[in-house]
């Protein structure tokens, strides 16, 4: 019998086979990312050091490299069986339309009212949150799934949330602010008037359409400002890839049940915690020589922290308060066009997915928006799902691949991670219908202008 006919269009894992334990990545990693710095001494920081700006256990979470298995909690779990285990999908019709003999699969994150991947971390971290006592949690968000899961995540457990939105996806995204405001969440455009950072962040950069780094800077100021609350992050974080790996986990477990490897792993790239989330399980394997996959990383032309970022230490905010982290990085106080992709517009990308890229384990590729949106408008009309403009960047990297096995003849296996749906991003697919999108690459001038305003870290 052959594989189409054994293979369902949709793999699912039963509710006893959703994951139990994250798998940290790190544990597997010869080259440990590098320790996060104190902004003001430049030393390394401890779990003291942080305990004013992170939950407790998340800040053990964060500063732990070599437990390769951590426990998830039961309630976590129970909440996870409300949208987990999430399906495996055989993109068949795609397959069939671009005419190739690639075998492709998505590993789909959108069934959930956050409309992405966000869920999964989001519920981790307001538990602990709650477990601590804490009145509530303040983050930033971009396109606004983040948000939208972290309100949902405070709602169910009776917490506050206060949301600072990149003020270009505020605007363009009215719907994904309400979703977060009817579960309760304040939301606030970022930069705003209402911290002394926002002041400073509008007074220095006019009419900005905001970053994810301004929010992010905002968020912190609230959080340390505000008693009874403590930050919260979407992405980058060690902790966030960590909870994410349920993605890769559910993903293995599923092709391992019909004898499926992939050769070629693809996901987008903005902070990372989407790829990192779908490729560690596979990425271990690599690690410990077991097996080797092709994985890359697609990021925005517009925003590209791999492939013209440097690998140094940065600023993970752009008012400089924040923790430094070595990561690929465009410069702290860089600001991207204001594209449609909100969730891929941060200046650096996590420390895990920057050392595996710096040893040569991911590739990665830029993906401009015009290209991005006709491959999620070909992939909504075979495959039946609006994806959104983040994961549409794996979905035009994936059409690639597949086209290139259409020249060679060869049969090689495609998975790539689509994160969520694209039903809050109608006004982009609306400028990208009336031939009103545009691409933007940033010049070197820009970038090293950017780059220039690095903190000098000597010795690490």
């Amino acid at each position: 019998m052959s594989e189409e006919k054994k293979i369902p269009y949709k793999i699912y894992l039963s509710e006893d086979e959703i994951p139990k334990q994250w798998y940290n990545v790190r544990s597997d990693m010869k080259n440990k990312p590098a320790p996060l710095l104190n902004p003001g001494t430049l030393k390394p920081m401890g779990f003291e050091d942080l305990r004013p700006v992170f939950c407790d256990e998340l800040i053990k979470q964060e500063l732990d490299d070599t437990t390769p298995y951590v426990d998830i909690p039961q309630e976590v779990q129970d909440f996870y069986k409300m949208y987990r285990p999430s399906p495996l999908v055989r993109a068949y019709c795609l397959e069939k339309a671009l005419g190739t003999p690639a075998k492709i699969y998505y590993k789909f994150e959108g069934n959930n009212t956050s409309g992405s991947h966000k869920l999964n971390s989001a519920i981790v971290q307001a538990y602990y949150a709650k477990k601590q006592g804490l009145k509530g949690v303040t983050t930033e968000t971009g396109a606004g799934q983040w948000g939208t899961a972290l309100s949902m995540a405070s709602a169910y457990l009776g917490i506050d949330c206060k949301v600072y939105m990149v003020k270009v996806s505020y605007e363009q995204k009215p719907f994904r602010r309400e979703v977060m405001r009817t579960y309760g969440a304040s939301v606030t455009p970022s930069p705003s008037m209402e911290t002394e950072i926002g002041k400073k962040i509008n007074a220095e950069h006019l009419g900005t359409t905001g970053s994810l780094g301004c929010a992010i800077s905002e968020a912190v100021e609230v959080a340390t400002k505000t008693e009874g609350y403590r930050y919260v992050l979407g992405s980058v974080l060690n902790q966030v890839l960590l909870h994410q790996t349920v993605i890769g986990l559910e993903a293995k477990a599923a092709l391992d049940k019909y004898g499926v490897t992939p050769d070629i792993i693809i996901g987008c790239a903005g902070g990372g915690s989407n790829l990192g989330g779908l490729i560690s399980p596979f990425m271990g394997e690599k690690l410990r020589g077991e097996k080797d996959y092709r994985i890359i990383a697609v990021e925005p032309a517009s925003c590209p922290s791999f492939t013209r970022g440097k690998f140094a230490y940065d600023f993970c905010d752009t008012g400089m308060v924040c923790p430094l982290a070595k990561m690929y990085t465009l410069g702290s106080n860089f600001i991207p066009s204001a594209n449609h992709a909100g969730g891929l517009r941060y200046h650096g990308m996590s420390p895990i997915l920057s050392q595996l890229y710096h040893d040569g384990y991911l590739e990665a590729v830029t993906a401009e928006q015009t290209a991005v949106f006709e491959a999620a408008q070909r992939f909504a009309r075979v495959e039946g799902i609006l994806p959104a403009p983040e994961s549409s960047h794996a979905i035009k990297v994936a059409i690639d691949e597949a086209l290139k096995c259409k020249e060679t003849g060869e049969e090689k296996t495609i998975l790539f991670g689509l994160t969520g749906t694209g039903y809050f991003d109608m006004v982009a697919y609306q400028k990208f219908n009336d031939g009103d999108m545009t691409d933007y690459i940033p010049t070197d001038e820009e970038l090293e202008k950017s780059f220039a305003t690095l903190p000098k870290v000597e010795g690490i």
